[in-house]
């Protein structure tokens, strides 16, 4: 079993407005529903969990009613096959991104075992693609505990010690930029973040540190240059110009 876990608990306050970029319309589509809809579609997905806020959460629900709908007119008076019925519910969102995936995996646990998967995603970045989701649930049903897709590297890379000079320079060739979505085996990825708290946890920045730092076997996979995350305004516009072009340049 695969368990999607969407992280849309964001407030979005890089952006500079009162909404979280994860719920700005675009095309009358909050920017989550983008990536909501390829994780329901995809055929090797089995559920989804949804870290949000309460007040978001009816939205939210509209949005997978609206995938359900689409499905049922695609496949006819039959209806659909149910991809609606992928998502189980809701997960509170906690003081940092780690504790909302914790709490995310401890709802997820009441659901699943052990030896099943999570797929753990950003609402933060709707493109993601159905293949970089079958690139990593292949890579781990190749052996590895869990997956993470990368970039390389363009720019030259430099260490500094005090943020003010140089002191060493990094081979770029084994420096990488983590992307989502991450994939692991549900049982060992709960206890390495089990494993950090009360305090350590508190300084994870990626989802995939635990899984490092409990000595998991996590496969390197290609990312997708276009599963950028909308952190900025221009991250937004960029987004928005790739989605409906003619609106952007009105």
């Amino acid at each position: 079993m695969v368990t999607a876990l969407l992280l849309s608990g964001g407030t979005g306050t890089r952006m500079g407005v009162e909404t979280p970029k994860q719920y700005i319309k675009v095309n009358d589509r909050p920017v989550l529903s983008y990536c909501l809809r390829t994780l329901l579609f995809h055929e090797w997905i089995d559920a989804v969990q949804i870290v949000a806020d309460e007040m978001w959460r009816d939205a939210i629900r509209k949005e997978v009613d609206g995938v359900y709908a689409l499905e049922k007119v695609a496949e006819g008076p039959e209806g659909g096959t149910g991809s609606g019925n992928k998502f189980r519910g809701f997960s509170a969102p906690g003081k940092t991104r780690q504790l909302s995936i914790l709490n995310g995996l401890e709802d997820i646990k009441t659901y699943a075992v052990d030896t099943d998967y999570v797929l753990i995603h950003d609402a933060a970045r709707p493109l993601v693609s159905e293949k970089q989701i079958s690139d990593c649930l292949e890579a781990v049903l190749a052996g590895h505990d869990g997956a993470l897709p990368v970039l390389p590297m363009k720019d030259t890379v430099y260490y500094s010690e005090d943020g003010r000079a140089v002191t060493s320079l990094l081979e770029r060739s084994r420096i990488f930029a983590g992307q989502a979505p991450e994939l692991f085996v549900l049982g060992k990825y709960m206890e390495a973040n089990r494993a950090l708290l009360p305090e350590r946890i508190l300084k994870i920045n990626g989802s995939t540190e635990p899984a490092v730092m409990a000595g998991m076997d996590i496969a390197l996979i290609p990312g997708d240059e276009g599963n950028f995350k909308i952190t900025t305004k221009a991250d937004f516009e960029r987004f928005r110009e790739i989605v409906c072009p003619a609106a952007s340049r009105a």
